[in-house]
């Protein structure tokens, strides 16, 4: 039999794309946060294979984990599977599983599912929370950063309310006050809408608790709350807690704590069974990097293009893993959204630039400012040339993150549950999602 010239035409051009295909090059990327998935979307799909390695199935969008565990949102529209992310995306393959250690000199990773070599390997674990030594708040604290604890925190605040209907006198104290450490983004935001609940949601719900004795106060260790923002948004942020009724403890250190009783470097006690601790982040961390290129805090010191500084050329680290020590930020840059997405950017290009034989281009933080929202109608809004608060900001801070959710859908599922809360300032979320008979 004869092959006709279309025929030929047609196996020529299969042999050469499966040759193409064999020439890729392997890159193995740990992590799905947002270092992670923006890199592998914008990584040159004909140059390079990946493998995606994250212990979740799916990425989650972290500056909405307190509207997850306020009952503002669902945990839903705020993850994006992963394999439904890269459905498009033919050279990507995700695995769900725990990457161990790296061995540089073997180009392989260690994973708790096998080996698996890399041509390329980009680092973008995140971080996790800082307890800065202290066991005791470890084992007892509720934390925020994942989706699961965002859950956990909901199911265990909505949890004492039911608890304090038939507790004795003598506990109704410790369930009554909820404590927060830490004042930044997070913490400011807890508070805040659990500020708002307890006006406008819980004495529906509860109509025999007295609410009056539901206490949120809020410790920070610096002078301020926002202490990392400009001093309008510092002097704002603590006006706007004190009119919703939080109570402010600043300069303070938690000591101990023991599951009910809290003590501060003041000598003070408060019992309580809910402290959410949001006073800081470290460095996730993997074995087998140099000790050379690690510094203060896990972080791994970083070049201007995100290689580990005295390791091998085929290693990146991205995000909040790097410390990048420029010109403008000898101390390296903030642990940011911003920061890991530009560059996760910055690195696809050079990636195709290296192996393209082409000058790569240096990273550069572009400080595009900071916001916090306090709660309905209140937020501050810190931008290198206009700083406002109020109504304008709260407005500005709702539609940045509607436009940084993944998916037309979820933004518009999100929209839809603040439309409504706004309205009748009410979510009617309030699931305590647990096993019966467990806490």
């Amino acid at each position: 039999m004869f092959l006709t010239e279309q025929s030929c035409l047609k196996v020529c051009l299969l042999y050469k794309n499966k040759t193409k295909m064999g020439n890729k090059k392997t890159v193995i990327v740990v992590g799905g946060g947002f270092a992670g998935i923006n890199f592998v979307k914008k990584l040159d799909k004909d140059l390079f294979e990946v493998i995606l390695f994250d212990r979740l199935n799916h990425h989650q969008f972290q500056p909405l984990f307190y509207q997850v565990a306020t009952s503002q949102i669902e945990p839903s529209s705020i993850s994006f599977p992963l394999r439904h992310i890269f459905r498009g995306q033919k050279n990507v393959r995700i695995r769900l599983a725990e990457v161990l250690s790296v061995d540089p000199n073997a180009h392989k990773i260690q994973t708790s599912i096998g080996e698996y070599g890399y041509d390329y390997l980009v680092l973008a674990m995140g971080c996790k929370t800082n307890f800065f030594g202290n066991q005791s708040i470890s084992e007892h604290a509720l934390t925020l950063k994942t989706t699961y604890e965002a859950i956990g925190i909901r199911n265990h605040i909505l949890q004492a309310f039911e608890n304090i209907i038939s507790a004795p006198e003598s506990e109704k104290e410790a369930l009554s006050n909820l404590v927060i450490v830490g004042a930044g983004p997070t913490g400011v935001e807890l508070a805040g809408a659990f500020a708002e609940i307890k006006k406008n949601v819980l004495p529906q719900d509860y109509p025999r608790i007295d609410f009056s004795k539901f206490r949120i106060i809020l410790i920070e260790g610096s002078k301020n709350t926002l202490n990392s923002m400009s001093d309008k948004a510092k002097a704002t942020s603590y006006r706007y807690l004190q009119q919703m009724g939080i109570e402010i403890m600043t300069e303070t250190i938690v000591t101990h704590y023991d599951g009910e009783t809290l003590a501060l470097n003041n000598g003070t006690t408060i019992r309580t069974k809910s402290l959410i601790w949001a006073a800081g982040v470290t460095a996730n961390t993997i074995q087998g990097l140099p000790e050379s290129c690690l510094a203060p805090g896990g972080r791994v010191k970083v070049d201007r293009i995100n290689r580990p500084v005295g390791c091998k050329n085929d290693i990146f680290v991205l995000g909040d893993m790097a410390l990048m020590e420029t010109p403008k930020y000898p101390k390296g840059h903030p642990q940011l959204a911003n920061v890991a997405i530009n560059q996760a950017l910055n690195l696809a290009k050079n990636m195709k630039k290296i192996e393209t034989g082409k000058a790569t281009k240096e990273y550069e933080y572009r400080d595009l400012g900071a916001m916090a929202t306090v709660g309905r109608n209140k937020a501050i809004v810190d931008l290198p040339f206009l700083k406002f608060t109020g109504f304008p900001a709260w407005v500005v801070w709702m539609f940045l993150h509607l436009m940084l959710i993944l998916s037309v859908r979820n933004k518009l599922i999100i929209f839809i549950n603040w439309a409504w809360a706004y309205i009748t300032k009410d979510s009617a979320l309030r699931l305590i999602l647990t096993q019966p008979g467990k806490k």
